[in-house]
């Protein structure tokens, strides 16, 4: 076996390259669909965004980096990730009316 002795560039360059957590949005994807909360949120709006996919979209941010809701909405609206979840550009109040309209419902969707 050889042991790498001295670095291999002398200089580090900065690169466009993401970090992408494609198993844990395979994993929400999955038991949300198994668990048919599509059904169950679908009710909730109509128009505008669709709840479903901002739903997963935060539920897939929560998982990975667990910061603020503000932060969620820099994160979802890398282009990767709103085309993981067909989601347009949005604003971050959308977010936050996301989670009021859960938790104005929040009876109803718990039962």
């Amino acid at each position: 076996m050889t042991y790498q002795t001295k670095l291999r560039t002398d200089e580090i360059i900065p690169n466009e390259n993401i970090c992408f957590p494609i198993g844990t949005i395979l994993a929400v994807k999955n038991k949300y669909e198994k668990l048919t909360f599509s059904g169950v949120f679908e009710k909730y709006k109509k128009k505008g965004r669709d709840l479903n996919s901002l739903i997963q979209a935060l539920l897939s941010y929560k998982l990975t980096e667990n910061l603020s809701i503000s932060k969620a909405s820099g994160w979802i609206n890398r282009g990767e990730v709103l085309e993981t979840f067909n989601l347009k550009t949005f604003e971050e109040r959308t977010l936050f009316r996301t989670l009021e309209t859960i938790g104005k419902n929040r009876e109803e969707i718990i039962s």
